[in-house]
């Protein structure tokens, strides 16, 4: 995902996924008088709730549907809040914020989920659970383009979205991808001929390419596994919250849950997303 500078944030406040989310002007803030609340033995940055920092739109883990914000991230995140009998609060903000772990050590949000790879370079600054997702990166491409492969996008203009690992790899192939903005933005730039091809989550393309004019004139030309994982984080050394998300995650393997989720917000249910080994978070 990405940095978008100059945006405001905005909280999202939820009790379930399925009551979906109220969209609340403002920013958090702490009506506790600064004195520490738990939920279940985890410690929160605000009473009643758990406050999950993503940025909109990232479609199908986040994104704002009828109004509410709701996908599989959502949905995750759901399931620890009702462990810990609290409500889920979402803070819409750039990815950058929490991404560094400036929200957490703010104070801003418990947790972010965003789908966000786990990498070495991030875990500088944040810890996190474990992983709850295998991404591929697809190279999406026009039909008429002629670009069959990844190989085939030297000397296209390729696209790909800012900060993202998606953008990393292209680069790391010798690439020079435009960026944009967001999911929505890239997608967009390669609809309207800005781009002749994009790299991107795979899961992301699977829900755009739903749509049947989509499909009709792109095509996935490449899936690569780069063997990514998403995690969400926490705060550097936030063990009990790290451990909540993980048996939530844990126990929805277990119970057939996080098959639904993944079946109603992904797609066709892949074994390899739920068998992922637990991350080295500390």
């Amino acid at each position: 995902m990405k940095m978008v500078l100059g945006r405001r944030s905005r909280i999202l406040a939820a009790t379930t996924a399925t009551a979906g989310l109220l969209l609340v002007a403002g920013c958090s803030s702490d009506d506790d008088g600064g004195k520490k609340t738990t939920a279940n033995g985890v410690e929160l940055v605000k009473g009643g709730q758990l406050t999950t920092c993503t940025h909109l739109p990232y479609p199908p883990f986040q994104s704002e549907i009828d109004g509410k914000v709701q996908g599989f991230d959502v949905s995750i995140i759901d399931l620890v809040a009702k462990d810990l009998g609290v409500k889920q609060v979402i803070l819409d903000q750039p990815f950058e914020n929490f991404k560094t772990g400036g929200s957490l050590n703010a104070g801003q949000c418990d947790l972010a989920a965003a789908g966000m790879t786990i990498t070495d370079e991030r875990k500088k600054n944040v810890d996190f659970s474990d992983p709850y997702f295998e991404a591929t990166q697809a190279v999406l491409a026009d039909k008429k383009s002629g670009i069959s492969s990844l190989a085939d996008l030297k000397g296209k203009k390729v696209g790909a979205q800012a900060q993202t690992t998606g953008e990393e790899f292209a680069k790391s192939k010798g690439l020079d991808p435009v960026s944009f903005e967001s999911s929505d933005a890239l997608l967009n730039g390669l609809r309207t001929g800005q781009v002749k091809a994009v790299v991107i989550d795979y899961p992301v393309v699977q829900g755009w390419l739903k749509d049947k004019a989509n499909a009709a004139a792109f095509e996935v030309a490449d899936n690569i596994n780069t063997g990514e994982e998403y995690g969400v984080t926490v705060k550097k050394g936030n063990t009990k919250l790290a451990d909540a998300i993980n048996k939530a995650l844990a126990d929805a393997k277990a119970d057939g849950t996080y098959k639904k989720l993944y079946e109603k917000w992904i797609g066709p249910y892949d074994e390899d997303a739920a068998s992922a080994s637990p991350s080295a978070a500390s």
